[in-house]
């Protein structure tokens, strides 16, 4: 089976209209759209407010033959309502997404738990999963942790998001990614990164958001998680780099970070035929 590839929006934050065609010149399956931002100020384009623009983007996605794949970002904190997001989520559900991002910052974890049950349960009518995202520098520090909420909230529409660069950062291994349950894996992302692991919050996060490496040209054992992860997960190419997109179009750059990730990718296929 073919593994189907989805443009991040940290990949490519262009407007969603140039998302889209980026997206559909490089030749990927999907894309994925930020409607919330990821930060207080950060950047995200809030569709949901848009309902005319949304429907001249579902035109553009089918006249392009690209889809959305995933939508960011629900933050979990210690005070979590899901009613405010539900505009969001209806949203999500129109542009015909299958996942939603979803980050866990409560450091009690019974109550994180508990809000990402309610969650859960909002976005069922919706059809969306929803993908806790493992960071060393959110409360939901590695795999072993995300499993825990996911074991404890069991629901239908759960899942855990395999992102290569945290797994590094947390020191996650591949015997943990293994054991992950098939019907919680819906996606992973892909991207490479240097040996050293920053020291910092503020550091994990800058080259999280700015300094991540084409697949090949850092340190991970991409190979290795991938060879732990189902043969058709599909794979969202998450690699901002300001540095070596600087001076490229959506396009130049979204079409480079699908080659690199491509070539990893069938390596992983080749090994395993082996």
């Amino acid at each position: 089976m073919t593994r189907k590839l989805s443009l991040s929006f940290l990949t490519c934050s262009a407007e969603p209209e140039e998302a889209v065609r980026a997206a559909a010149a490089a030749g990927y399956d999907y894309l994925g759209f930020r409607l919330m931002p990821a930060f207080p100020g950060g950047l995200a384009h809030p569709l949901m407010d848009a309902p005319s623009r949304v429907r001249d983007l579902q035109k553009l996605m089918a006249d392009s033959g690209v889809g959305v794949f995933d939508i960011e970002m629900v933050r979990i904190a210690g005070q979590f309502d899901p009613e405010p997001l539900l505009p969001m989520l209806e949203c999500a559900a129109s542009l015909g997404a299958r996942a939603v991002l979803v980050a866990g910052d409560d450091p009690d974890e019974a109550r994180l738990t508990a809000s990402f049950v309610r969650l859960c349960e909002a976005a069922k009518p919706y059809g969306l999963f929803m993908n806790l995202e493992f960071m060393p520098q959110s409360e939901l520090h590695d795999l072993a942790a995300a499993l825990r909420v996911l074991t404890a909230a069991g629901q239908p529409n759960q899942g855990v998001i395999i992102d290569t660069l945290h797994v590094s950062r947390s020191r996650t291994s591949i015997e943990t990614i293994a054991s992950v349950p098939a019907e919680w894996l819906h996606y992973a992302q892909i991207c490479d990164g240097p040996a050293e692991i920053p020291q910092t919050r503020e550091a994990l996060n800058h080259a999280a958001r700015h300094e991540r490496l084409l697949p090949g040209d850092g340190a991970l054992d991409l190979v290795g998680m991938f060879a732990a992860l189902p043969a058709d997960l599909p794979v969202a190419i998450e690699i901002p780099n300001d540095r070596q997109s600087a001076g490229l179009s959506a396009t130049e750059w979204a079409t480079r970070t699908l080659q690199a990730s491509r070539n990893v990718l069938q390596q992983v296929a080749a090994e395993a035929a082996e």
